[in-house]
């Protein structure tokens, strides 16, 4: 490819893009492909010989596209949300161009001091005190496991990555049953092990973590020989919301002498508005923090705020300097790898930069406070109607509910089947949950062009889909 066809093609795609957004209310939300229809239309060996991109663009059209589930479709309803405002793509675009390594400060000084502003920025608008330092992860899974190491190494005196956990008591970390599976692959990868991440019941409208049980645990455990390292708080767990007591938390930890991450992958957005603020009171006696403006904020997947209140331990956990990494005659600067799992880096500054100054906060926190209005309003609506109940009451945007019409044998049988009418319909994509044993169909609003009508929309599908049943 010429300087000429990097032109027209880079022009193509920007225009397919546009005119992509633009149908996007046109389409089924989730793809309609069958398993192995996609891979069957693509040739089997590689291509020895160049082919020209009319016919690679037209593939991707013909072959790629119908294998597509929509994310940044108005009706996107399912799971959380994976925003991509459209100043955020342009800002994506512009970093594609560039492909830089931003591993170190020199390898790109703009990216890492970028960097450094915008988290400050974030941190602003989140209401956290001066004292936290954030570093962009790419996923609240690294940010957690991230978290989970450096309570491991702090437990064993920083001896773990040396010597490994053998000849040490078992390594105990505590949560409750509604953080996100991205936990147990933290332990699992630290090597603590699924049998010592303790699991304490929940209570009340918010299933949040009973303190009682959890100092219960702690106590136990110490007794009994073992290792307390940390523990795991959850704000707007990703199957119904679920959401944990943070001051009450931290409190028991500062007690026991524990590290507390608190993951709010998905709420964490909602913390610009300060209404919103009392889900995570306390939040700044935490030593870790996750949110991912990936999901509510706009920003484009992958982009995950970890904020710290000692980087230093971070950075002593995952920190290795062999001499092809060193940064000679430039004191005092950071090199964000240090504080991340990969080496690798992706400028992903940038995306957050232009989206902030493009929207401002406040255009940011009025989508939130809209989203959480509007699903608010269709989860009353439902719970009024005959035959439909709410499992659980709206956390910010996200409410679960069923279908129990009377006379029915398997109301869980039914409320799958319903889920399945209702995506197999393509106006609108839901998915379901367990509450308390019990299937439960989830709704949340957070796609970053959802209108009013999109969310009230979601009604008639859901009515016209259960009288199919």
């Amino acid at each position: 490819m010429n300087e000429d066809d990097f032109r027209k093609w880079s022009r193509t795609a920007a225009d397919w893009g546009a005119d992509y957004r633009e149908t996007l209310g046109e389409r089924p939300v989730r793809s309609r492909s069958a398993p192995g229809e996609i891979a069957a239309q693509i040739a089997k060996t590689p291509p020895e010989a160049p082919e020209q991109m009319e016919a690679i663009f037209a593939d991707f059209e013909r072959c790629i596209m119908p294998g597509m589930t929509h994310w940044q479709h108005p009706r996107f309803f399912a799971y959380f949300p994976a925003n991509a405002a459209e100043v955020s793509v342009i800002a994506e675009y512009l970093v594609t161009a560039m492909g830089a390594q931003c591993m170190l400060w020199q390898t790109s000084p703009a990216a890492t001091e970028l960097e450094t502003v915008v988290l400050d920025w974030l941190r602003q608008a989140l209401g956290l005190p001066e004292g936290f330092s954030g570093v962009i992860q790419d996923s609240a899974s690294s940010a957690t496991l991230a978290a989970v190491l450096t309570m491991r190494e702090r437990a064993l005196d920083w001896e773990g990555n040396k010597k490994g956990l053998a000849g040490h008591p078992a390594v105990r970390v505590y949560t409750s049953n509604e953080v996100h599976s991205s936990v147990d692959r933290a332990i699992w990868i630290s090597g603590i092990g699924e049998e010592n991440l303790v699991r304490i019941p929940v209570s009340g409208p918010q299933r949040a973590m009973d303190t009682t049980a959890l100092e219960a645990a702690i106590r136990r455990d110490k007794n009994a020989g073992l290792n307390p390292a940390g523990i795991i708080a959850c704000v707007g767990g990703t199957s119904v919301g679920g959401t944990d007591d943070v001051a009450a938390v931290c409190a028991v930890a500062r007690k026991y002498g524990l590290y507390v991450h608190v993951d709010a992958a998905w709420a964490g957005s909602a913390m610009i508005c300060p209404e919103y603020r009392h889900f995570w009171q306390g939040v700044e006696d935490a030593d870790s923090i996750v949110f991912n403006p990936h999901k509510w904020l706009g920003a484009s997947f992958d982009c995950s705020a970890h904020f710290l209140r000692d980087p230093d331990s971070l950075v002593k956990t995952l920190a290795i300097q062999p001499e092809y990494l060193k940064t000679h005659g430039k004191d005092h600067v950071i090199n964000y790898s240090e504080w991340s799992i990969p080496l690798g880096r992706r400028f992903r500054a940038l995306k957050l930069w232009f989206l902030i100054r493009a929207h401002g906060l406040e255009g940011l926190r009025t989508m939130i406070r809209n989203h959480v209005l509007w699903s608010e309003h269709l989860a009353q609506k439902i719970a009024e109607t005959p035959d439909f109940e709410l499992v659980t009451a709206p956390m910010l945007s996200l409410f679960s509910f069923r279908y129990v019409p009377t006379g029915t044998r398997d109301l869980d049988e039914l409320n799958q089947q319903l889920v399945n009418a209702i995506n197999d319909d393509g106006r609108i994509y839901l998915t379901q949950t367990r509450v308390d044993g019990q299937l439960a169909i989830r709704f949340q609003a957070g796609q970053f062009e959802t209108t009013e009508q999109d969310v009230l929309s979601a009604y008639d599908v859901i009515r016209d889909c259960a009288a199919t049943l």
